[in-house]
């Protein structure tokens, strides 16, 4: 089964919620998320929105991706957002390396509402998004 690596700066967000929706579309993937300047914790907020999609974060917790440089990966997807962000390099053995760009709700400022808002707009993005990826490049392997 596939072997899969998501990677941004904080791996407290993006690359988790991500990290969660492959884990539900396939529990036989093998999927890990880390980022270059992991974070303490996983932000509360991912931890709250993606609950309100089923699925449970509270137990995840940032990696340095300095961890998996050893392993080798059939994809590395980087995750993060705009220009003021520099996506982490990954040196390890990667077969295909790919980029699926999202703002950072961590970097969200503006009332409670406001930012919960663009916690959800930015979870159903990777949703969207890494489904995409998943019927492109998981499913056509697996129905073989």
């Amino acid at each position: 089964m596939k072997k899969i690596l998501i990677l941004c700066t904080g791996n407290s967000c993006r690359s988790q919620m991500a990290e969660g929706f492959l884990k539900s579309f396939n529990n036989e993937l093998q999927v890990y998320s880390a980022g270059t300047d992991p974070s303490a914790v996983v932000h509360p907020k991912a931890i709250e929105v993606m609950g309100e999609v089923g699925i449970d974060l509270s137990k995840n917790y940032p990696k340095k991706v300095d961890a998996f440089l050893d392993q080798s990966f059939d994809f590395v997807i980087t995750v993060c957002g705009g220009a003021q962000e520099s996506c982490p390099a990954f040196n390890g053995k990667v077969v295909h390396r790919l980029h699926i760009g999202f703002d950072d709700p961590a970097e969200v400022e503006g009332s409670e509402e406001f930012i919960m808002r663009e916690f959800r707009r930015i979870r159903d993005e990777i949703q969207k998004d890494f489904t995409a990826f998943y019927k492109t490049y998981i499913l056509p392997e697996i129905e073989v």
